[in-house]
């Protein structure tokens, strides 16, 4: 069964864009929006802090660079899912969505991995072996929604590769 968008959502909305575009933006916006309350909140705590810990001392910075990396590397390939779907090519499409859900997937890991090796560092929310207990509390409340962030995009993501793979698009 073909679907396609019903046509309400395509005719120009009162900012002269398609409703899904306006949600997408207001999507992005609110995502963008909640980001920065709370990475401000951080540096709010942090100026604060009589002590904060060093980040190279408590964190394996060739994970986390890893991890950037495959962020940015999942970014470009999702850029090349959108442009090859634009083209109308949809196995390209399909193998890019696969490709940047295994980067979601890989970051996902990997935030795992240092989420249990900062917990068993003795990290919790409340407490943390390296002095002010805001470090950690900051750490699981800004790494686990972006860790959310990150698990919806691939679940989103796995739908739509889903449905393509369904013949749901025409």
């Amino acid at each position: 069964m073909d679907t396609t968008i019903q046509q309400d959502h395509l005719e120009p909305s009162l900012f002269q864009t398609t409703s899904i575009k306006l949600g997408m933006w207001l999507f992005i916006i609110s995502d963008a929006l909640t980001f920065t309350a709370l990475l401000t909140g951080y540096g709010f705590m942090r100026s604060l802090s009589p002590r904060w810990p060093v980040q190279t001392e408590v964190f394996d910075m060739r994970l986390i660079t890893f991890m950037t990396f495959m962020l940015i590397s999942s970014s470009a390939v999702m850029a090349m899912a959108v442009a090859a779907a634009r083209n109308r090519n949809k196995d390209h499409a399909i193998r890019f969505l696969l490709a940047t859900i295994a980067g979601g997937l890989v970051f996902l890991g990997c935030q795992a991995y240092e989420w249990t090796h900062f917990i068993r560092e003795g990290a919790t929310p409340f407490s943390n072996p390296w002095g002010v207990p805001q470090f950690s509390s900051s750490f699981f409340v800004i790494t686990g929604f972006h860790g959310l962030h990150v698990l919806s995009g691939v679940v989103l993501l796995a739908t739509v590769a889903l449905r393509a793979l369904l013949n749901k698009y025409k």
